[in-house]
């Protein structure tokens, strides 16, 4: 594609450049450059944010770019700080490394992994389990300066809480020589990740370099060239990340997140995110988008849960997921791809109220949030209006569907 960078940028797909009129030049001419992107296995699935970055990537592997996604078996069992509050959940080798997998079998569902300009799927774990800690420090921990570091919006939300630890700390000095180690061995010129991985991707650059200049002997005109590209991160409106709910994460493997509930989702995105997301993940041309935008918001609406979910879980399940959709605000049967929740056979029998049983089904965060609904008339179960919050689940009930607003929905079963 001409202009292939202009298309990125017009796509809203480019946040920050360390080097944009380099990486410009480069990506709107016909060379074609080595990248990579790099994933933590901190779960046995993927989520949106995944997706996300993997969209990017392979509209750079079908420009011809030679993509590799870096499984962070190493660093995955230290947690990127990055953004966060508090210190993430130490996990176990075994533990990261079984996630590995998984997320390496993952992958392939959204880039070309066979064939023709295939991706590499590496793991940093090959590279960091014959380093000895003092051997890391003396070559990679030299060339870091801890007041720039402290200085980082990595660190920042820890800083601010006081619970920095020098464990932490070590995670920007293991994925900046990710980055040398995959120039060195395969020509890598180029990262790519979100916004928030900006520290991160600008220590690596500068770590290539000082290692190529001091460690090397070469001159700074020898030295390979490094670069860093991220995106926006997709935010709600709330200043919140995409994919995060009262009831969990909004994964992409569909044994966590139905089809169903991933439509659901991204068709409840406010409307003025549909513009953005149908840029992201759609190849509907800008100018058409902005046409649909303007004429029929809830169709767009529609279209950009359906291409979104496309992309996730195939035209089959998305098809399945759009019919049960209708069926439901028809008034129809409840389909099996409505969100479930199962609870002992007992807990009907009890006089259970449908109040505290929404709550405990996920369907609100409190109670006083589902009696908030009730008043506002926005709590329904098996089509009828909930009218007050003492209301009782029928005795031996098996089944039940309930209804918050218009358009989310939760069946809880009794077996």
């Amino acid at each position: 594609m001409k202009n292939f960078f202009d298309y990125l940028k017009e796509r809203g797909f480019v946040y920050q450049a360390t080097h944009e009129e380099e990486i410009k030049k480069i990506l709107n001419s016909d060379r074609k450059i080595t990248f990579y992107l790099g994933i933590d296995p901190t779960a046995d699935s993927l989520h949106i944010g995944h997706f996300y970055a993997l969209r990017i990537f392979s509209l750079l592997q079908r420009e011809g770019h030679h993509g590799i996604v870096l499984v962070g078996g190493a660093t995955g069992q230290i947690g990127d700080p990055t953004g966060k509050s508090d210190m993430r959940k130490m996990m176990t080798a075994d533990a990261t490394a079984g996630n590995a997998e998984k997320v390496k079998k993952m992958v392939s569902r959204f880039i070309k992994t066979e064939g023709e300009n295939a991706a590499m799927i590496a793991d940093n774990s090959e590279w960091m389990k014959d380093f000895s800690y003092v051997d890391f420090m003396r070559d990679i921990g030299i060339h870091f300066n801890v007041a720039h570091m402290l200085a980082s919006d990595a660190y920042k939300k820890r800083m601010e809480n006081g619970g920095l630890t020098f464990l932490e700390m070590g995670y920007m000095l293991m994925q900046a020589y990710d980055f040398v180690v995959l120039n060195r061995k395969y020509g890598c010129e180029l990262q790519i990740g979100g916004s928030d991985q900006w520290g991160n991707i600008v220590a690596g650059t500068e770590l290539s370099r000082k290692i190529n200049y001091h460690q090397e002997g070469r001159s700074t005109k020898e030295c390979p060239d490094t670069y860093g590209l991220t995106s926006p991160l997709l935010m709600t409106k709330e200043g919140k990340k995409m994919g995060k709910t009262e009831a969990g994460t909004v994964w992409v493997d569909p044994a966590k997140t139905s089809a169903y509930t991933f439509y659901q989702y991204f068709y409840n995105m406010p409307d003025e995110e549909t513009e953005k997301l149908l840029k992201v993940f759609s190849d509907i041309p800008t100018e058409e988008i902005k046409e649909m935008c303007a004429k029929d918001i809830i169709a767009a609406k529609k279209r950009m849960a359906y291409e979104t979910t496309l992309l996730v879980h195939g035209k089959e399940e998305t098809d399945k997921a759009v019919q049960a959709s209708r069926s439901l605000f028809a008034g129809g049967a409840a389909s099996d791809d409505v969100p479930t929740k199962e609870f002992p056979a007992e807990r009907a029998n009890g006089g259970i109220k449908l109040v505290d049983l929404a709550v405990e089904a996920g369907l609100f965060p409190s109670k006083k949030e589902a009696r908030r609904m009730i008043q506002q008339g926005g709590f329904s179960a098996d089509g009828k209006k909930v009218a007050s919050p003492d209301k009782i689940l029928p005795q031996g009930q098996t089944s039940i569907l309930l209804q918050k607003g218009k358009k989310t929905f939760l069946k809880v079963i009794f077996k």
